[in-house]
């Protein structure tokens, strides 16, 4: 069975549905004959300036790249155009996230070394001094509406779209790349590779169809309405918008020029008759649901939830479930280093707490030596087997730790711990990065964010760990407490000491004003070690407790 490319699979499936639209942001509605014929356009005035690939994929070890990169600094408004236009010219795009810092984006782009950088008019500023003296060859421009003047020399989106050639259809192989930057929630952010016939495949849903026929009748069989609210800077945005138009379905993008509103996202998800809607966790799920008791709307097109890259309370879902009773809410599970390896589908009267596996999900033993069976009761690593990335740019110890080989099959092994249950299902238990260490036990900080999470008058809340002469590490809480709830660190140790053993309840709780989130809706845990620290350096009033829980 031949691979695809991704632009080929599009360039199919506006055969089949030309008049389709593909996708709606805003007041932008393009067609799936409009975007095959922009990206192509685009693709070719990257090409026409000597832009593309340069080394074989063959001479080239897996952390290696012999593709020119684009940066990509955007918001949802043509984000899938200059993807799919850089991925048919043999370019390889890269997510930069525009929430990060200035010293956060500089950093990015030292590391991934793009030849050209696509930015929204407005985050140019950003753009110029974070690339310093040398800039980038080229720099193309996106319109957003706000009142930034452009960079000196850079060519608007449009323009170059303008002065490609839309009828030539670059050569292009399964083997070229895509990179996908990591959230960086604990550390600086790795370039993930992915060849495009294996991104595909993993995270869209995709096959090695037979042929451009096995396309065509997917797209006809297409026309589903789904609402991508989460942005695109981040994988799972990317993943959902592609895998709803390369299978023939109609994508709504949030049009994040202004901040996330729930009122605004159930009105756009009326209005377009939205199926299926997708979320990052509690960051969007609680306002969604509370909106929901405070207006109605016709929501009689929605099917389905799907929410993933970070945890959806049961206190959200079932907020939800009381108002959508006849809607599923999927748990996706995966990473920028597997794409989809899970699912949960839950209903209202059928709730579920793990996950069924997809094709290539697995769980390895702690010692990376051996695959685990359904009933193991040890626990061990999240994984995946199969169409899986090549590696992290320029990293050879993270690509071989990350990615080794266990029974002679390559794997991607995430950092996230699990169990098998006896039925198959994977169970999660925590991010590993994120384990606090206490006298010698360990605490994933998921399981006592949950606890804390569910308690009245709690916002949000985030753990760390932080640094202890007496333990190691001890637990900390971030806590967001809503205005007038009248809590105290106490009584929040107390209700965490009714649920967890004595050594996992925190130590300190420090109130904030808000929980930091990444513009993906992930929790922003570094500036949580650095808040959880500063209380102990700053003696700040509002660290609570110092531990003297007994062991």
């Amino acid at each position: 069975m031949p691979e695809w490319t991704l632009g080929a699979v599009l360039d199919a499936v506006a055969a089949a549905v030309p008049d389709r639209l593909m996708t709606v942001c805003g007041a932008r509605r393009t067609t799936f004959a409009a975007a095959a014929a922009g990206t192509r356009a685009f693709a070719n005035f990257l090409a026409d300036r000597g832009f593309g690939a340069h080394t074989p994929r063959a001479r080239l070890a897996r952390w290696e790249c012999g593709q020119d990169r684009i940066a990509l600094l955007m918001r949802n408004d043509r984000y899938p155009e200059a993807l799919i236009g850089c991925l048919k010219a043999r370019v390889i795009p890269v997510n930069v996230n525009h929430h990060y810092t200035l010293e956060e984006i500089r950093d990015l782009l030292a590391y991934v070394r793009p030849r050209g950088v696509v930015y929204h008019r407005s985050f140019g500023p950003a753009v110029a001094e974070a690339l310093g003296p040398g800039g980038a060859e080229l720099l193309v421009s996106v319109e957003d509406g706000g009142a930034t003047a452009d960079l000196p020399g850079a060519v608007s989106f449009d323009a170059a779209v303008e002065s490609g050639d839309p009828g030539r259809v670059p050569e292009t192989s399964p083997d070229d790349l895509i990179m996908m930057c990591t959230g960086g929630t604990t550390g600086r952010p790795k370039g993930v590779l992915w060849r495009q016939g294996d991104m595909y495949v993993a995270a869209m849903g995709g096959a090695d169809h037979p042929n451009t026929e096995a396309l065509h009748e997917i797209a006809r069989r297409g026309g589903q309405t789904w609402f991508a609210v989460s942005p695109l800077l981040h994988a799972a945005g990317v993943w959902t918008v592609l895998a709803g138009a390369l299978n023939g379905h109609t994508v709504v993008l949030y049009d994040d020029r202004e901040p996330f509103d729930a009122h605004r996202t159930w009105e756009i998800a009326a209005r377009e008759r939205v199926r299926m809607l997708t979320i990052v966790g509690d960051a969007y799920a609680g306002p969604l649901a509370e909106q929901l008791r405070r207006a109605e709307y016709d929501l009689s097109a929605l099917r389905s939830i799907g929410t993933g890259g970070a945890a959806t309370h049961s206190r959200h879902r079932d907020a939800l479930f009381e108002r959508l009773p006849g809607v599923a809410i999927v748990d996706g599970y995966g990473s920028s280093e597997t794409g989809g390896m899970g699912y949960g589908n839950s209903r209202d009267d059928a709730r579920v707490e793990t996950f069924a596996l997809m094709p290539g999900g697995a769980a390895v033993s702690a010692d990376r030596r051996r695959f685990l069976r359904p009933g193991d009761t040890e626990t061990g690593w999240a994984a995946r087997t199969g169409r899986v990335p090549l590696g992290y740019f320029d990293d050879r110890a993270a690509t071989e730790s990350t990615f080794p080989v266990i029974d002679g099959v390559r794997v991607a092994i995430p950092g996230d711990r699990a169990t098998l249950d006896p039925d198959g299902n994977l169970r999660l238990i925590g991010r590993d990065s994120l384990v606090v260490n206490t006298g010698g036990e360990k605490v994933f900080v998921e399981e006592v964010e949950t606890v804390l999470r569910a308690q009245d008058g709690v916002a949000d809340a985030l753990v760390v760990g932080r640094a202890s002469p007496r333990w190691g590490q001890e637990v900390v809480a971030l806590v967001h407490a809503r205005p007038a709830a009248g809590l105290t660190g106490e009584a929040l140790r107390a209700a965490c000491r009714v649920r967890l053993a004595g050594y996992k309840v925190p130590k300190a709780v420090l109130f904030v004003d808000g929980i930091r989130r990444l513009g993906n809706g992930k929790p922003d845990y570094r500036w949580a070690l650095a808040r959880a620290a500063d209380a102990v350096s700053l003696g700040d009033p509002a660290d609570m407790v110092n531990g003297t829980e007994r062991r």
